[in-house]
């Protein structure tokens, strides 16, 4: 997942998120979960392939189709926000584009400049999606300037008022016409956080307060003067899927022969000592029991385009 500050997120509280200071991230890092901080989009013929060889080509994957539902077009002008550690920005520069890539953890800015800084159109910048400033990274955040907005899996660490501000703040720098690709956990219902995760093992793994509700979002795209383009349920290919894993994970971790099958498989794992494996379980399971009320949305607004004669909104552009 993206690394963008809010809700149990304020900027200090995500200084150490995606980070080793986490049993749960070093586990995943140790997996090959490292460059590309997103959950991943998994197929049921993939399984066995993403057990046995770790994530990377499923994160890839959801990547591509984030990117995909972008539509973005060479020489266009394209904010990824929440970048994280570089990577989607990267491929919009290597597709003609000029990308900024902001985020608000310095350490995920400087990894991704150390990766792609030197590649054509790929800048970097630390900076508060919600609250941008007045430039980054030397480009002018002005009204009107962008062609598209992307952000995957990162807006649920804005809370619900972050979020409503990062709409208007896209909004507000999209052209006429412009899109906004909008990837993120969502919910089915509107329940607080503190009952589906009492211990917060999750909130605290990922640094956030809630989740918006899937209907909810569609609804403050509207109040911020987007128009809703499409709206996709990845919920099955990413989040029911990883389970399915993260549950195999569990239950192999959870004998003494199957730590050792898998430090066998990773050898990184071998640093974890038994305390650290039972946190890590705990984690799982903390995860699968909000499993029940938690969707994967993807969603593409649009800024109407302005008429060319008289009226401010005219049909959405593809």
């Amino acid at each position: 997942m993206g690394s963008r500050g809010c809700g149990m997120g304020d900027s200090g509280s995500l200084t150490s998120a995606y980070s080793d200071d986490s049993v749960l991230f070093r586990v995943l890092k140790h997996l090959g979960w490292d460059d590309l901080a997103n959950i991943g989009y998994f197929t049921l013929p993939t399984l066995p392939v993403a057990a046995l060889a770790g994530p990377v080509f499923f994160q890839r994957r959801l990547a591509r189709r984030s990117l995909g539902l972008l539509n973005a077009r060479p020489g266009q002008l394209v904010l990824d926000a929440g970048c994280g550690r570089g990577d989607t920005t990267a491929r919009l520069g290597a597709a003609g584009c000029r990308a900024l890539g902001v985020d608000i953890q310095p350490p995920q800015i400087d990894r991704a400049r150390r990766r792609f800084g030197s590649r054509s159109g790929a800048r970097f910048a630390v900076a508060d999606a919600k609250a941008l400033p007045r430039q980054a990274a030397d480009i002018p955040l002005q009204d009107d300037s962008f062609d598209r907005v992307h952000c995957l899996e990162a807006a649920f660490h804005f809370g619900h008022e972050g979020r409503a501000s990062f709409l208007g703040e896209s909004f507000r720098l999209l052209r006429p016409g412009g899109r906004l690709v909008l990837v993120d956990v969502t919910s089915h219902m509107d329940q607080p956080m503190e009952t589906l995760d009492p211990n917060g093992l999750v909130r605290r793994t990922w640094r956030f307060d809630d989740i918006e509700p899937c209907e909810r979002y569609p609804l403050m795209a509207s109040a911020a003067g987007f128009g809703t383009y499409r709206i996709l349920d990845w919920t099955t290919p990413v989040l029911h899927r990883a389970a399915e894993l993260s549950a195999l994970f569990a239950r192999t971790a959870s004998t003494r022969a199957g730590r050792q099958a898998l430090c066998v498989r990773w050898p990184g794992l071998r640093e974890l000592d038994a305390r650290e494996w039972d946190e890590v379980i705990a984690v799982v399971r903390a995860h699968q029991a909000i499993g029940r009320v938690t969707r994967y949305t993807a969603y593409v607004f649009g800024k109407p385009a302005r008429e060319q004669r008289g009226g401010d909104r005219g049909r959405l552009r593809s």
